[in-house]
């Protein structure tokens, strides 16, 4: 399983894509079952890549000099907490509620219901992090060389987040979406 870990992986493995197989990606939104569910699953994902983006491309204008430290500070403020909530509900979620019911529609991809939970595990670690080093900004923003430091360090998680978080959404998506289009989405809500 070790193999199977969101650090380590490049996705995952056909045995889980066998739906995705028969329901490529480019086809989803042509398919009669792409309903609201699917549609609200995939723009809450394209929400946390977006405040993923803006939290990048922030820290990048602020260690080019571009951005004011308390403009900075406030943006990683309201945007890591929106991240990191959102997030963590999302997840909540779906291990709750969405994997266990989805993980019975079909033995063939149960396995990797089990691998997206884990994921949130890691995740949740790293986000730990995200938070103390999104604490560290908003803490010395009075102090633009200290934040300069700061936000470097800032940017080296971003980095890491935002590649494992990727990781993690396209296997889910892969997982799931050709799940729902399969057996529907009567059942989910």
């Amino acid at each position: 399983m070790d193999n199977l870990a969101l650090a380590k992986r490049a996705q995952l493995p056909d045995a889980l894509r066998v739906l995705l197989a028969e329901y490529p990606r480019d086809g989803w939104e042509a398919d009669p079952g792409f309903d609201g569910l699917i549609r609200f699953w995939l723009d809450r994902h394209l929400m946390f890549r977006r405040l993923m983006r803006e939290m990048r491309e922030g820290t990048e204008a602020l260690l080019d000099r571009k951005t004011a430290p308390d403009r900075y500070a406030a943006m990683v403020s309201r945007y890591g907490g929106m991240f990191v909530n959102g997030l963590h509900e999302h997840h909540t979620i779906e291990d709750t509620y969405y994997f266990p019911k989805l993980a019975t529609k079909d033995a063939r991809i149960e396995k990797g219901f089990a691998i997206l939970d884990k994921d949130h595990h890691d995740i949740d670690a790293f986000l730990a992090s995200f938070v103390d080093r999104a604490n560290e900004i908003i803490q010395t923003s009075a102090d633009r060389d200290t934040l300069q430091t700061v936000a470097g360090s800032f940017q080296q998680e971003l980095a890491k987040l935002e590649g494992l978080l990727d990781r993690h959404l396209i296997d889910e998506e892969e997982l799931i979406v050709p799940v729902i289009l399969r057996y529907g989405s009567a059942d989910l809500g």
